[in-house]
C-alpha cells in the first residue's frame, strides 16, 4: 500500500503545473537598491526596506558596539534572562516615538500577531477580520478559537452590521493598516468609531506604514491623529521593524494594562528566546534616523509619484491594472499566474527583480507584480523599470 508520504513529489509537481511553486534566491546587497541575486546583478523592486536603512552606517555601528557590550545572543526568553537593558530601552523609545503609553518588543512580526490575538480573545468571544488581512493575523485568529467573522475588504458598513449582530461580550477587530499586497490604507478613524460604538477592541498592523506615514514617520495611527492625548484606550498598535526601520522584529504599543496583559499571556513572547541586544541598539539608531532624515520620505514620495505617473499612459488599452495606493507598495495586477510569471521573467532578463505574487497570497485571477519602492531608488531606476514594462506590456486592443 502506498504511503501518503510518497505523495509529496506529485503534490509538488501539481504546484509546478499551476505555476504556484516558489523558489528562494540567494542575495547579496550591493549599492543603493541593487542586489546580487544568485550571483547576477539586479535592480530590485522587491524589498520592504522603504527608507533604505538596512545598510545605514549608523545602524551597523550601533549593532557592532552592542555586540562588543552584550555579545550576539540573548540566552533566554524575555521573562527569564533575555530582556536586556538594550531591549528595555528600545521599548521606552518605541512608546515615545509612536506617542503611546507603553510598547512591547518581539523578535518577529509574525510571532507578534500570531500570539497577540489569542491572548486577547478566546472561545466564546467574537473576532472581526478584514478579508485581505496578512497571514499572521489570519493565523492568530484561527489559534484564538474565537468565532471569526470575515468582512469584505474595507467595507465598514458590513463590519458595522456584524458588530451590531454579535451577542459576544468581548469583541476584537483586527486589520492591516496598510495592506501588504495592495498598498491601500485602512480608515483607522472610522474603524475606531465603530469599535467605540460596539464596545470592541481594535488591533491594527502597521507593518507597511510605520516609518513611512505620519509626521516624522510615526505611522498610520499618528497620521490619523490618534496618538498622544488623542490615543484611545481600546486601540492596540502593532508594527514591524524589519521594513522601513531596516532591522528586524516587531512591537505592539497601547494602554499600559493591555500591554501588561500581553506580557503575561502572549505565548509567542513568553516561550521564545528574546531578540539579541545588538538588534535593539540598531533599532534605537534607526528611530533617530527616521525622525531626523525626513528627506528619505520625501524621496520615496517622489518615486511613488514618478512610477504612478509613468504607468498611467502605459496601461491604457491593456488589461493590466494599477491598484489605488499612495504608499510604497504598488500592485500591478496582471491576471493569470503564467502571465505574471512571464512578465517577472522578462524583467529578470533585463536585470530587474520584481516578484510575481500569486494565489493563495492574492485572490484567484489577480496575480500581480508587487512593486516595492524605496528611498534608495533613483529617478533613473524607476525610469528603467517603466521602460522595461513598456516593452513587456500586452498589445493594445
Amino acid at each position: 500500500m502506498t504511503s501518503w508520504i510518497d505523495e509529496f513529489p506529485a503534490r509538488i509537481a501539481a504546484l509546478d503545473a499551476a505555476h504556484l511553486r516558489r523558489r528562494r534566491r540567494a542575495v547579496v546587497p550591493a549599492q543603493g537598491a541593487h542586489l546580487l541575486v544568485d550571483g547576477a546583478p539586479m535592480l530590485a523592486f522587491c524589498s520592504n526596506d522603504y527608507l533604505g536603512l538596512a545598510s545605514h552606517r549608523a545602524l551597523a555601528e550601533a549593532a557592532c558596539a552592542a555586540t562588543r557590550e552584550f555579545g550576539v545572543g540573548s540566552g533566554g526568553s524575555p521573562l527569564v534572562s533575555g530582556h536586556s537593558q538594550a531591549n528595555a530601552a528600545l521599548e521606552e523609545d518605541l512608546a515615545r516615538f509612536v506617542q503611546l503609553p507603553r510598547a512591547l518588543y518581539f523578535y518577529a512580526g509574525f510571532a507578534a500577531n500570531v500570539g497577540i490575538v489569542p491572548a486577547l480573545v478566546g472561545a466564546g468571544d467574537a473576532l472581526f477580520s478584514d478579508e485581505l488581512n496578512h497571514a499572521c493575523l489570519i493565523d492568530g485568529a484561527r489559534l484564538s478559537r474565537a468565532t471569526v467573522h470575515r468582512y469584505p475588504h474595507a467595507d465598514l458598513a458590513a463590519l458595522g452590521r456584524l458588530l451590531a449582530a454579535s451577542p459576544a461580550r468581548r469583541k476584537l477587530v483586527i486589520t492591516d493598516a496598510v495592506f501588504s499586497m495592495d498598498g491601500d490604507v485602512a480608515d483607522v478613524r472610522a474603524l475606531l468609531a465603530l469599535c467605540e460604538r460596539h464596545d470592541a477592541l481594535l488591533l491594527i498592523d502597521d507593518a507597511h506604514g510605520f516609518g513611512v506615514l505620519g509626521p516624522e514617520g510615526r505611522g498610520t495611527l499618528a497620521e490619523a491623529g490618534l496618538t498622544g492625548a488623542a490615543a484611545s484606550p481600546r486601540m492596540l498598535y502593532m508594527a514591524t521593524l524589519g521594513k522601513a526601520a531596516g532591522v528586524a522584529g516587531a512591537f505592539v504599543a497601547g494602554p499600559d494594562a493591555l500591554i501588561e496583559w500581553l506580557v503575561q499571556k502572549t505565548r509567542s513572547y513568553i516561550f521564545a528566546t528574546a531578540a539579541p541586544a545588538l538588534l535593539a541598539r540598531a533599532l534605537q539608531a534607526s528611530l533617530q534616523v527616521i525622525a531626523a532624515e525626513g528627506w528619505r520620505r520625501e524621496q520615496l514620495a517622489a518615486r511613488i509619484a514618478q512610477l504612478r505617473g509613468g504607468l498611467a499612459p502605459l496601461l491604457q488599452g491593456t488589461h493590466w491594472q494599477l491598484g489605488e495606493s499612495r504608499t510604497a507598495v504598488q500592485a500591478l495586477v496582471i491576471g493569470t499566474n503564467d502571465e505574471a510569471l512571464a512578465v517577472m521573467e522578462g524583467l529578470r532578463a533585463r536585470g530587474l527583480w520584481v516578484p510575481a505574487i500569486r494565489p493563495p497570497t492574492v485572490p484567484e485571477g489577480t496575480a500581480r507584480l508587487r512593486i516595492a519602492l524605496s528611498a534608495a531608488h533613483t529617478p533613473a531606476d524607476v525610469a528603467r523599470l517603466l521602460q522595461a514594462l513598456a516593452e513587456l506590456r500586452p498589445r493594445r486592443a
